[in-house]
């Protein structure tokens, strides 16, 4: 027998680029995806709360979580100011029905939302019943040289947050291992960005089983003690030829996804016995 756990599988818009938000939606329901994961950046569409309800109740795609926007190409979307962008989030998340906000931690040369972002974070947090998951992200390298780019820092274990995501593509760019990461997030782990890579500089965003991250011994940890959070595909299709090859590639990210996130029904596992999880056994 196999036990597959209540997380979902959701696609993250960002996997379509440089196809819209709405493709994203479309390419979901098509290949069968629990719902979609909206990255907030320059598309118009997914700074409109109204347009991703009309998306999601045509395309019958529920909006699982929202990503803030974060990145560097966002820095004007929703506000230049991170902790109105992170309640606009917040905001957009309560009224499409998402669980979640996903954020990552301040840009260095933030500094005052750097100073305050730990305790703001949980501030914003008791709030509401989102969860604001932060995200583990990488030191910047050029040839031999690395920059922290991130405070307080990139390994986001090292700071208290009631819950994390954590990014595989990420773990690799940051040549740290995964799993150990995740033993370290524990019970506070809450969301998943699945992709792969293979421990150059790049944040690659492959697609999961092409690198070298354990994503499909991860899934089958998850799928081992009843994760009940969001695994969402987040890959780079920028390089897929047409429509149809990038298609492709997020339908095997979906079924590698479906594959591994189950695991062999097994007795009551004793509490405190780290081996189970550990093994994947």
């Amino acid at each position: 027998m196999v036990r597959i756990p209540d997380a979902k599988v959701a696609l993250s818009t960002a996997s379509v680029y440089p196809e819209s938000t709405a493709a994203a939606f479309e390419i979901a329901a098509r290949l069968g995806y629990d719902g979609v994961e909206v990255m907030v950046w320059t598309d118009p569409v997914s700074q409109d709360i109204e347009a991703l309800r009309r998306l999601s109740d045509y395309h019958q795609v529920p909006i699982l979580a929202v990503h803030a926007p974060c990145l560097l190409i966002t820095q004007r979307v929703w506000s230049t100011d991170p902790w109105v962008k992170l309640k606009r989030a917040r905001a957009a998340a309560e009224r499409l029905g998402a669980s979640t906000v996903v954020v990552h931690p301040p840009f260095r040369w933030q500094r005052s939302y750097a100073r305050d972002f730990v305790s703001g974070i949980w501030r914003m947090a008791d709030e509401t019943d989102v969860q604001f998951a932060v995200e583990n992200m990488y030191p910047w390298r050029y040839r031999d040289r690395e920059m922290l780019a991130y405070a307080p820092g990139w390994d986001v274990t090292k700071d208290d947050y009631r819950h994390f995501t954590v990014d595989l593509s990420h773990t690799a760019t940051a040549r740290t291992e995964a799993l150990e990461m995740v033993d370290r997030m524990g019970d506070r782990l809450a969301h998943v960005h699945l992709a792969d890579g293979t421990g150059s500089g790049k944040d690659e965003h492959l697609v999961p089983g092409r690198g070298s991250q354990p994503c499909a011994a991860l899934l089958e940890r998850l799928a081992a003690n009843g994760f009940t959070g969001h695994v969402v595909v987040e890959v780079n299709t920028r390089r897929a030829m047409s429509s149809a090859e990038r298609e492709a590639d997020l339908a095997e990210a979906l079924a590698f996804t479906r594959l591994h996130l189950a695991s062999p029904s097994r007795p009551h596992r004793v509490p405190g016995d780290r081996d189970d999880w550990m093994t994947g056994s």
